[in-house]
C-alpha cells in the first residue's frame, strides 16, 4: 500500500533532508513536490521541522530537531550567529563555503548564460576567513530604560542584536566596539537608527587602513546638537593613537539611507591613508572602498598583471572607476587611464589620489557611464568594468558591442547579472573569448561572491 502523507498545512512537523543552500544562506529541502526553505539547514542534514508559511510552491519552515548534522557543520565562531543578520554561514566549514560558492558560480553561468567552461579555483581569503572587515556601520538604539543598543538586526527583522564584538571585523577595529559603546553609553545622548523615537545617533562607523593602521570614528546622526560631542571625540583621539580622526555624518532623512551628505570633522583628520596595490589612498567618511582590503588587492592585481601580459601598456577605461582602486594600480604599471564615475565626489577624490601619487597618466570623468563611453571606447584598447550589483545597463553593452576593444575585464558583484551580461558578450553575435573566469572571496561568512572575468577580442 502507498503511503499516505499528510496534506501541508501550518503547524505540521515533517522530516527533510537538506539538499542546498539559497542566497540568503537558508536551507532547501525537498518533500513531495514543494520546496522547503529552512534557516540553518545544511545540505545533507536530517532534520525535523515545522512548517510555517507558504509562498506559491515553497513552504517556509523552521528546524525544530537535527536528527543527523551535516558532515560539514560547526559551532559558529561568533555567539550572536544565530540572530545576527550580519553573517549567514558562519555554521557551514570554511572550506565547504567556498565550494558551495564555485558551484553557485558554475551553475549561474551555465543556467543563465550557457557559459560550460571552466572557473579557476576560488581567490580565498588566504587564512582569514575572520577579522577580515576594515568598515563597520553599525545601528544605534537606546531603549526606554535608558540602555543603549548597538549591533545588526535580526534576521528577518528591523531589531537589533546587542553585540559588543564581531569576529569579521579586523581585531584592530573589534577592539574599539566595547569601550565605544560604553562612552556612549555614558554620554547619555538619544539614539535610534531609525528616528522613530526622534533625533538622535542612528549609527556608529569604524574605517580601518588595513596597511597604514590609521582608523577614522563617525558618529551618523539627524543632528549636531549633542553636548559633549567634541570633548568625547578629542578623548578618543588622546586614548586611541591610531584613531586619526573622528567625524559627525548627518543623516536626518527618515528612510534607510545610513550616510548623509554631510560630514563634519570632530578632531584629527577627516580621512586616512590606505595602501592598496602599490598606490596610497585617502579614504574619507563617505568613500566607497571594498571592505576586504586583502582580497580586493587580489583581484585587481591580478586584472593588472593579465592586462600588462596581454597588451602591453596601453589605453584603457576603467568604467564605474570610483576612488579609483583600479585606474591607480593600472597607471602605476604603466597604462593610461580614463575612469569614468557617475559620482562627483569620487571623482573628485580619485584626481586626489592620482595627484597624491603623482599619476599623471590616469584622468577622470564624472558622468554616467553609459552617456560616456560610446564617445571613449574608439580611442581605447581595452575595457575594465565594475558595476554595481544590477550588472551593466543594456545600452553600455549595446555600446560595446558596437565599439568592443581588444581587452575586457569585467568585475562582478553578482553571478547572476555576470551570467547575463556574458552571455550577450560571448554567445550568438558577441565579440568576446572567456579567458578567464577568477571567483574571489571577498565576503567569507556569507552566500556573497565577486568574480574577475578576462575576456579578448576573436
Amino acid at each position: 500500500m502507498a503511503t499516505v502523507h499528510p496534506d501541508p498545512v501550518p503547524g505540521l512537523v515533517i522530516t527533510v533532508t537538506g539538499e542546498d543552500l539559497d542566497l540568503r544562506g537558508n536551507g532547501i529541502a525537498r518533500w513531495q513536490n514543494w520546496v522547503i526553505v529552512v534557516p540553518f539547514l545544511l545540505p545533507g542534514e536530517v532534520a525535523r521541522v515545522q512548517l510555517q508559511q507558504r509562498k506559491r510552491s515553497q513552504w517556509f519552515a523552521r528546524r525544530t530537531e537535527s536528527l543527523l548534522p551535516a558532515t560539514d557543520s560547526r559551532r559558529p565562531p561568533c555567539i550572536l550567529a544565530n540572530d545576527c543578520g550580519g553573517c549567514t554561514l558562519q555554521h557551514l566549514e570554511d572550506a565547504s563555503q567556498e565550494s558551495w560558492k564555485h558551484r553557485q558560480l558554475q551553475k549561474s553561468l551555465l543556467k543563465i548564460g550557457g557559459l560550460d567552461r571552466p572557473i579557476d579555483p576560488l581567490i580565498t581569503s588566504q587564512g582569514t576567513p575572520l577579522g577580515y572587515r576594515n568598515r563597520a556601520l553599525i545601528p544605534l538604539h537606546r531603549d526606554t530604560e535608558g540602555k543603549l543598543r548597538m549591533g545588526y538586526y535580526r534576521r528577518g527583522s528591523h531589531r537589533i542584536v546587542n553585540l559588543n564584538q564581531c569576529p569579521v571585523l579586523d581585531p584592530r577595529l573589534d577592539a574599539l566596539l566595547e569601550p565605544i559603546k560604553r562612552d556612549l553609553q555614558d554620554a547619555g545622548w538619544p539614539a535610534d537608527a531609525d528616528l522613530h523615537s526622534g533625533d538622535g545617533l542612528r549609527h556608529l562607523g569604524l574605517r580601518l587602513g588595513v596597511r597604514s593602521g590609521d582608523i577614522l570614528l563617525t558618529l551618523i546622526s539627524s543632528t549636531d546638537q549633542l553636548e559633549g560631542l567634541r570633548t568625547l571625540a578629542q578623548q578618543w583621539c588622546e586614548r586611541w593613537p591610531q584613531v586619526k580622526g573622528v567625524t559627525l555624518n548627518l543623516q536626518p532623512q527618515r528612510n534607510n539611507r545610513v550616510l548623509g551628505d554631510s560630514t563634519q570633522v570632530l578632531c584629527g583628520d577627516g580621512q586616512i591613508e590606505e595602501r592598496f596595490a602599490g598606490v596610497s589612498l585617502l579614504l574619507g567618511t563617505t568613500t566607497f572602498f571594498q571592505v576586504n582590503t586583502l582580497q580586493a588587492e587580489a583581484a585587481v592585481q591580478r586584472l593588472c598583471s593579465w592586462l600588462t601580459e596581454r597588451a602591453g601598456p596601453t589605453s584603457v577605461i576603467d568604467a564605474y572607476c570610483g576612488i579609483g582602486t583600479i585606474a591607480l594600480p593600472l597607471a602605476k604599471q604603466g597604462h593610461s587611464v580614463l575612469g569614468l564615475e557617475l559620482h562627483q565626489a569620487s571623482v573628485d577624490q580619485a584626481r586626489l589620489n592620482a595627484a597624491r601619487n603623482h599619476l599623471e597618466t590616469a584622468t577622470f570623468q564624472a558622468g554616467d557611464v553609459k552617456a560616456h563611453l560610446a564617445d571613449a571606447l574608439p580611442q581605447h584598447q581595452a575595457l575594465v568594468v565594475d558595476p554595481p550589483r544590477k550588472g551593466l545597463d543594456p545600452d553600455v553593452i549595446a555600446q560595446i558591442l558596437a565599439c568592443p576593444p581588444q581587452w575586457m575585464a569585467y568585475l562582478s558583484c553578482d553571478p547572476a547579472t555576470l551570467s547575463r551580461d556574458l552571455k550577450q558578450l560571448t554567445q550568438v553575435e558577441g565579440p568576446y573569448d572567456v579567458e578567464a573566469l577568477h571567483p574571489v572571496d571577498f565576503f567569507p561568512q556569507t552566500t556573497h561572491l565577486e568574480c574577475l572575468t578576462l575576456l579578448s577580442r576573436r
